[in-house]
């Protein structure tokens, strides 16, 4: 990172033009620009800082994955054999593609997953074969969701 911009702080543009990019990653800048009366180059400078800040961690394209047969969403606690396992736990956990979520955590659970499967002989392939059986995974909690009722981002 720049030191020029170590102790950056978010200003109400920066603000504002987050808030607009978070309702619509696709916006291009000029019309963000006009939308707030600064230029296109202004706009693109902030995002620059941004992204060399981490504030943003980029962009990405949003699939429905029941629309394209992925119908079954599952929350996966997992109980590691000792904590000190868990890198190794996430290298192999990042190998399986349904594996869409993974977090370190706190509380009954050593890593809290959710995974995404087409059906529930998937979802019992991924846990059977390829989640309980990697090393350090003592073992694991299924919790199956019914409908993803709110998803949103932050607001600032």
């Amino acid at each position: 990172m720049d030191k020029k911009y170590s102790n950056y702080d978010l200003d109400n543009l920066d603000i504002q033009i987050l808030s607009i990019l978070m309702e619509n990653a696709s916006i291009p800048y000029t019309e963000i620009a006009k939308k707030l009366i600064v230029s296109g180059g202004t706009i693109h400078v902030r995002m620059k800082k941004m992204e060399e800040l981490g504030i943003i961690k980029g962009s990405e394209l949003i699939i429905n994955p029941q629309k394209v047969g992925f119908d079954i969403t599952a929350f996966l606690g997992i109980y590691l054999e000792k904590g000190s396992q868990y890198s190794d736990a996430v290298k192999q956990l990042q190998t399986i593609s349904e594996v869409v979520e993974l977090h370190y955590c706190t509380g009954q659970y050593s890593m809290f997953a959710k995974i995404v499967c087409r059906d529930t002989a998937h979802l019992r392939k991924v846990l059977n074969e390829d989640i309980q059986a990697l090393t350090g995974i003592q073992r694991t909690e299924t919790i199956i969701s019914l409908e993803e009722s709110i998803k949103r981002q932050i607001t600032l």
